[in-house]
């Protein structure tokens, strides 16, 4: 896009007014380089007011009302120097040189503008749902966030709950399996239990009854089955008897049977190897 022609005559505008401002200020103020700074100071001070507010940065009034409050007073520190030179021309010359300046730039900064641009209120518009956009988008993301600690806090919360239950588990499984093994413990270490001793038949007596030979009738010296088993020693004291004596399970089941022929051998050869692991405890092994 090529430059308006009303550019290059402010651009020139500028540079004699950078010109004359630097020396009439430096002048002024007899102060040498220092006195040159200033007037740098102002002129750099106007030219950054002119680039902004060609850029429409800041407020819309504002990059105007600051060029033009660089610009006078500029203009009075010339009128200032043209009083204190004595001079007339300088008094009006130099002040003239800057504000006509200023004004050509107006014109040269609305020529350099793009017709089709957007108004400082659309592009304001624009900004506002650009603005609104972006705090709706943050604030989703915010509370996505939110909702993902929330969630991973429950998370823990069961699985924190699941470990306890678990661990409770664990610990009534081990209960109950302890149980189990001092049950069978207790069933391993009883003694065996002996058969109910047979009470004789009781024979009733009525006056029908006949009376019974003296030869059927049990004396007082004629051993019974009943007594035979009561004086007869348990399978469990035999076992104890022949393990001591015998050097395998068998010889002391086989002796016990020999003495005991009405014992269940299958009771025998459990007590033998009960009473052997008793034994074998009482030495110093496993019981």
């Amino acid at each position: 896009m090529a430059r308006p022609r009303v550019f290059y005559g402010a651009a020139l505008l500028a540079g004699l007014s950078l010109i004359w401002s630097g020396y009439a200020i430096t002048d002024l103020m007899e102060s040498g380089p220092f006195g040159l700074s200033v007037a740098l100071a102002g002129d750099v001070g106007w030219l950054t007011v002119l680039w902004a507010e060609y850029r429409r940065i800041g407020p819309r009034r504002a990059a105007p009302l600051a060029g033009w409050a660089i610009a006078l007073g500029v203009a009075l520190l010339l009128v200032l120097h043209g009083v204190r030179a004595e001079s007339a021309a300088q008094a009006i010359a130099g002040p003239f040189v800057v504000l006509v300046g200023k004004i050509v730039w107006s014109f040269a900064l609305a020529a350099l503008r793009d017709p089709a641009a957007l108004t400082p209120e659309q592009e304001a518009e624009i900004h506002e749902v650009m603005r609104d956009s972006e705090h709706a988008a943050r604030l989703h993301l915010a509370r996505r966030e939110q909702e993902q600690r929330q969630a991973d806090a429950t998370i823990e919360r069961i699985q924190q709950q699941a470990r306890i239950t678990l661990a409770r588990d664990r610990a009534d499984f081990d209960i109950t399996l302890e149980r189990l093994e001092m049950r069978a413990e207790i069933e391993r270490c009883s003694p065996i239990a002996l058969a109910p001793i047979a009470q004789p038949e009781q024979i009733a007596i009525n006056p029908s009854t006949p009376p019974i030979a003296p030869s059927t009738l049990p004396t007082e010296h004629t051993p019974t089955s009943a007594n035979t088993m009561i004086e007869l020693p348990s399978i469990a004291d035999l076992a104890r008897e022949h393990v001591a004596s015998t050097a395998t399970n068998t010889d002391a089941v086989n002796a016990i049977c020999a003495r005991r022929p009405d014992a269940d051998r299958a009771s025998v050869a459990a007590a033998v190897r009960r009473a052997r692991r008793n034994a074998d405890g009482m030495k110093g092994g496993y019981g």
